[in-house]
């Protein structure tokens, strides 16, 4: 049962990710691009620089901009940095990281738009918190008419929250991080449903819902305050780690970054031809890019809209960094650790087993409790946040599908938590592919807005550093 489960999740998984929609995606990245003129390349120092200058008193918003980008970063920054690139790099092969820097490249610009967009179209509820996102600026920027559309990104950006990024694939990734820990061999074992669990993976389940239970009920200020916190100390711990295993192993980087390349163009395949070779590497880099730093997702729209703001294209500049943070930065170390390891040709290995026999043999002079516990760690803070920004975004998702019912919300959050306590029980490959299907169909509304959109994204652009020039003169 479980296996024709897998062959359907499958089927579908391989026909919504199909060529269609990675050309749509990518097309509408490299168009965005062009109307900006490749801003996200030219202006990224002035975009890391704005980072840190302080919001004006009276700008509107409920968090500072640095907020709201480190909750799209506790959202972006998760398992998809260490369990996805591994996914991709076993499925597709080590090309596969090269489709997802093209992902970025193109989603930088493509991020940009979406997160202007967000803080153009925005509005303030009657209890007085900014609400916004592509259901906003579907319906206020494209028409009512086009209400529809918005309904179904909503919809589908509920299921992401409950069934796909927010919850299961999360948890699954924590779960299996903490068992390979403390448990590898599964001695302590429970059965549940006449199936037996490592006592480890059961605590876990325990202990994270009533992390995120306490954290959640407190609304965007309280996961943003936490994130503030957490982001930058995990993600500078993890990128310490990996360049530690990089430098230490610095023969090995040329080798594997000739054959990112290779496998990328077909020059040795993964299967099949070498048509078919690529196609793979495409599809599993990209849907895999998109998965972790979620451009043209239409996720991080919504935590942008809440930043302390009155300017559409700084918030854009400043949220596009997430971007080039998550995948350029984060998920190349991943990768990269992977490749020059060799550890994606290992045999039986899935998952997060992929990056920890990495972090054994590339930190090799460090006992390999040492190296798996710094990697768990890391993982069980990223899969932690994301889970958090997420309920964020299925909330505010749920808000607008249910015209504003606090009821609604509130039993979310509750079923929320419940899915991220029976998460640690599902099976890797099918929470990966039901994460990747509710992604690409969240992708396809928001997509047709942002191209739809994208004369609205070039003019406010324009005028902006046009207005900036005059202030300066």
């Amino acid at each position: 049962m479980a296996k024709l489960f897998n062959q359907i999740l499958t089927s579908i998984d391989g026909f919504v990710w199909g060529v269609p929609l990675i050309v749509l995606i990518l097309a509408v990245g490299v168009f965005l691009t062009i109307r900006v003129k490749g801003l996200q390349i030219r202006l990224l120092p002035r975009a890391i620089k704005e980072l840190f200058v302080n919001e004006k008193s009276g700008d509107s918003g409920e968090v500072s901009s640095f907020a709201a980008l480190c909750t799209a970063l506790s959202a972006t920054i998760g398992t998809g940095n260490i369990v996805g690139v591994a996914t991709a790099l076993v499925a597709g092969g080590p090309g596969a990281l090269f489709w997802m820097w093209i992902a970025a490249f193109v989603g930088m610009a493509t991020k940009y738009a979406e997160c202007l967009l967000a803080v153009k179209y925005r509005t303030v509820a009657e209890d007085g918190h900014i609400v916004g996102g592509p259901f906003y600026y579907i319906e206020k920027g494209m028409g009512l008419k086009w209400r529809w559309l918005a309904k179904i990104f909503a919809f589908f950006g509920v299921c992401v929250g409950l069934f796909g990024i927010g919850t299961f694939t999360q948890v699954n990734g924590i779960a299996s991080a903490v068992q390979s820990f403390f448990d590898p061999n599964k001695e302590d074992t429970v059965s549940i449903l006449g199936t037996d669990y490592s006592i480890a993976i059961v605590i876990t389940a325990f202990a994270l819902a009533i992390c995120v239970g306490l954290v959640v009920i407190g609304g965007i200020k309280r996961i943003s305050s936490v994130s503030q916190v957490i982001v930058p100390f995990m993600a500078i711990l993890y990128i310490v780690t990996v360049l530690v295993l990089i430098v230490t192993n610095i023969e090995k980087l040329p080798g594997a970054l000739a054959t990112i390349v290779e496998y990328a163009f077909g020059v040795k395949a993964v299967a099949g031809g070498v048509l078919s070779s690529i196609a793979i590497s495409m599809q599993k880099g990209i849907a895999r890019g998109i998965f972790s730093n979620e451009a043209g997702l239409g996720s991080a729209p919504i935590a942008a809209a809440a930043a302390k703001t009155k300017e559409p294209v700084r918030q854009g500049l400043v949220t596009m960094t997430g971007t080039f943070i998550d995948t350029i930065i984060v998920c190349t170390l991943t990768g990269l650790s992977i490749v020059m390891m060799g550890s994606y040709k290992v045999v039986g290995l899935e998952g997060v087993q992929v990056t920890t026999h990495a972090f054994q043999n590339g930190l090799s002079f460090l006992p390999a409790e040492v190296s798996s516990f710094i990697l768990m760690v890391c993982l069980v803070f990223f899969a932690f946040t994301t889970i958090l920004g997420w309920d964020y975004y299925g909330e505010r998702c749920l808000e607008y599908l249910s015209n504003k019912s606090k009821t609604a919300v509130q039993v979310y959050r509750w079923l929320y938590i419940l899915a991220v306590f029976i998460g640690p029980y599902m099976t890797v490959k099918a929470v990966w592919t039901i994460a990747d299907i509710f992604n690409g169909l969240m992708a396809i509304p928001n997509i047709i807005a942002l191209f739809t959109l994208s004369g609205v994204v070039a003019k406010e652009t324009k005028e902006h550093f046009e207005k900036k020039k005059q202030e300066s003169k």
